[in-house]
């Protein structure tokens, strides 16, 4: 079975909690709930009450009619059969609406945890772990969990009405109750044995669940990468594969839940057949009336249908303990970015420092070694080199996105690990390289970062930027709907939109991280005059591809597997011929104006 389970091994963050641990967490998002779970309690016992009351009522009527046959005693018949069923109908709603509300709620208030707790995660968390495995474990693990208090519920109810109903037959026959009582045991051993089989089958079959969600939500996102290249079949001879290995495992689910049953119902058989022989022997010695017979024979069915419900239980109990170990593990999962106090700042000049700054992704992957760099507030710094030099990787850091292994980073004087990051990063503008734009309006998407912006301050925000002449180009302004993701704009379009979002929050500290790398020339120009006003009397990290974006910084750090191998300005690091020079003359010269005109003279 292998090859069955190939690419589903448990998450680095999942972890293991034994069932006692599981309940009590469960029980723990329930205890909100208890009113509506005493009036489910309630509505239980008197459901199981009734439901026992029924066939005892029908045994008694049987002697009855034996008895002395009346029109009388068939109408009392009716009519109580009439009425205990309606009451036992009216007791099982009551039970049904009130589990759903208190269910629906619990699993209201896990998603919103599971959630929560998304949110909260660090940036690394994302680079390690697929989304769309995350989104599985917010919805349908968090609905797989929630089914199992129906369940317990439903079992609750048909075990009270069997110890109601087994308590009146030993009244009736000791004997025979013994002999229905000896080949429990056996039944539920053979259920509780399964547990563990059980468990092991769920958790894989929700984990290549997630896989399929994972591949599903790739393949939309990336739809349109797909038919460009038309790779369109390739995607879906991926999906095959991923849709068979998910075949297989819930068909080895299937089997595995299938197979439990007719061992049940075999003992289940047995013991019927025991009963049956000597329920003949006693009432041909008289020791049996009709009714306690009928009586017998009905307890029978209500009897062996908990205990071998105990199987059909557990399978899907053992889905929702799996569900939810699968979304605790989400919830307890530890940051790695991690705060050592919560000082807020009362203003940010924006005086930056790193000093000895150990920084690797992976064990393997060491990017920054004992890394110094002093950046004055206020000043312009370009940082440029090959990829992988570590560039990116100082933006991310003074972000707070990731933590870093060894040394300090100060802001202001202040340790970064002993900031609120709420409120420093609503000091702190970024604008990537591909930015990203929720679904709503130019309008929303420039707000985002500062929800309580008037519509006149966001127009001023997005007039910064080119003197507001893209807005022109927009069919309906700033209420042009962005689409999902921005599609329904081109590549500068969005980053225009972004620029103008940072604008809008006013940033102390300003990162741009290759944002014109992959614009036109002329959106470019509208930036770069946005990017005039961003940059003045804030400190800036400029990450760059285009010649336009460093020359005119106030420093240039010249980086190479993470240490500074250069710094200047542009042209006195030109003039000092060394490896920024050799990266001017190989990537940025042809973006001069002055390498414009020449080629201009020789075409012309």
């Amino acid at each position: 079975m292998g090859f069955i389970m190939d690419g589903l091994d448990a998450e680095e963050y999942d972890r293991q909690y034994n069932d006692r641990d599981l309940v009590k967490r469960i029980m723990a998002y329930f205890r909100p709930e208890a009113p509506r779970m005493l009036a489910v309690s309630v509505a239980i016992f008197l459901t199981s009450l009734v439901n026992t009351g029924l066939p005892i009522f029908i045994s008694d009527i049987i002697d009855r009619i034996a008895a002395n046959p009346t029109a009388q005693l068939l109408v009392l018949a009716l009519v109580g059969v009439i009425v205990i069923s309606t009451l036992g109908w009216v007791f099982n709603a009551i039970r049904q609406w009130q589990s759903a509300a208190a269910v629906g709620n619990v699993t209201l208030r896990m998603r919103q945890d599971a959630t929560d707790a998304v949110l909260r995660r660090d940036l690394s968390f994302y680079d390690s772990f697929p989304s769309g495995k995350i989104v599985s474990r917010v919805t349908s693990d968090t609905q797989a969990f929630s089914s199992v208090v129906s369940l317990a519920t439903d079992l609750m109810s048909q075990i009270l009405l069997v110890f109601l109903l087994v308590g009146y037959l030993f009244t009736i026959s000791v004997p025979m109750t013994l002999i229905m009582l000896a080949l429990a045991p056996f039944i539920v051993a053979a259920a509780l044995a399964f547990r563990r089989i059980a468990r092991n089958t769920v958790t894989q079959s929700r984990r290549v669940n997630a896989v399929v969600s994972s591949h599903i939500q790739e393949t939309v996102s990336g739809i349109r990468i797909a038919k460009t290249f038309r790779q369109e079949q390739a995607v879906y001879d991926e999906f095959l594969d991923v849709n068979a290995q998910s075949y297989r495992i819930n068909l080895r689910t299937g089997y595995t839940f299938s197979s439990i049953f007719p061992i049940l119902n075999l003992l289940a058989g047995l013991g019927t057949a025991a009963l049956v022989y000597f329920g003949v022997i006693r009432a041909q010695e008289g020791g049996l009336t009709a009714g306690q017979w009928f009586l017998f024979i009905q307890g029978l069915q209500l009897f062996w249908f908990p205990l071998t419900s105990i199987a059909s239980f557990w399978s899907q109990f053992q889905l929702g303990l799996a569900a939810g170990e699968r979304v605790f593990a989400l919830i307890d999962n530890d940051p790695k970015v991690i705060q050592i106090d919560h000082k807020v700042l009362p203003e940010i000049n924006g005086e930056i420092r790193f000093e000895q700054v150990n920084f690797r992704y992976t064990d393997k992957e060491q990017v920054l070694e004992d890394f110094s760099l002093t950046i004055p507030a206020g000043q312009t710094l370009a940082l440029v080199g090959h990829t992988g030099s570590g560039k990116s990787s100082i933006g991310k850091l003074i972000a707070r996105f990731y933590e870093f292994q060894g040394g300090r980073i100060l802001i202001d004087g202040a340790d970064i690990r002993e900031l609120d990051l709420q409120a420093y990063h609503s000091k702190l503008g970024i604008v990537t390289q591909t930015p990203f734009l929720f679904d709503g309006t130019v309008m929303d998407n420039i707000r985002y970062g500062l929800a309580d912006a008037t519509d006149e301050a966001v127009r001023r925000a997005a007039e910064m930027v080119g003197n507001g002449d893209w807005l022109e180009a927009l069919p309906d302004g700033l209420a042009t709907e962005v689409g999902e993701r921005g599609s329904n704009l081109s590549m500068g379009q969005r980053q225009l939109v972004s620029l103008a979002r940072v604008l809008l929050q006013n940033p102390s500290i300003f990162i741009l991280d290759e944002a014109t790398a992959s614009v036109d020339p002329l959106t470019e120009t509208l930036i770069q005059e946005g990017l005039d006003v961003v940059l003045e009397h804030r400190t800036s990290i400029v990450i760059a591809h285009r010649l336009s974006t460093i020359k005119n910084a106030d420093r240039i750090i010249v980086l190479r597997e993470g240490e500074i191998i250069e710094e200047g300005t542009h042209d006195s690091l030109l003039r000092k011929g060394g490896y920024y020079a050799e990266l001017y003359n190989t990537y940025f010269r042809h973006q001069s104006l002055e390498y414009i005109e020449q080629i201009g003279e020789l075409t012309a």
